[in-house]
């Protein structure tokens, strides 16, 4: 996959001056969803550093339960206590794995920072076992720093 390609579409989607913030996320999830064959469900996740949790925002793909999430639990849990990447090539190897469908076989969770603090994450789930590469955790490091202008 030539994530290079995609740069410009998410810069122009983020760049859009008459759509709200939330628009352009969930337009962002579509295009990425769109784009890569392997991205069957792309959204995104915001900390209440407060109370130490994620909440769901914008996403495209299957309905899930998963509306908050704690710190610590799951992989998106996990990666809001780390400030690190996680890639997980086999959902059913995780022990801290929050199930959302028997059709999720693998998982990339990428932070967002604003300013130094991890105010959430892009979390991605692939029908396909072990699809995700470097090039895909670098292609999100770029969105997450063209999404964190938005804030």
């Amino acid at each position: 996959m030539n994530f290079e390609n995609l740069h410009l579409e998410v810069i122009r989607i983020l760049s859009e001056s008459n759509a709200e913030r939330d628009l352009k996320l969930k337009k962002l999830c579509q295009f990425l969803s769109d784009s890569v064959p392997y991205y069957n469900w792309v959204g995104f996740y915001f900390a209440n550093h407060e109370t130490k949790t994620l909440h769901l925002g914008p996403y495209v793909g299957a309905e899930t339960d998963h509306t908050v999430i704690p710190f610590g639990k799951g992989i998106c849990g996990q990666v809001a206590e780390s400030n690190a990447n996680f890639v997980v090539p086999d959902v059913a190897a995780q022990d801290n794995y929050i199930a959302c469908s028997f059709t999720v076989k693998s998982e990339i969770v990428v932070p967002l920072f604003v300013d130094g603090v991890n105010i959430g994450q892009i979390d991605i789930d692939s029908h396909v076992l072990d699809p995700f590469t470097e090039a895909d955790e670098r292609f999100l490091e770029f969105v997450n720093k063209e999404v964190a202008k938005l804030f």
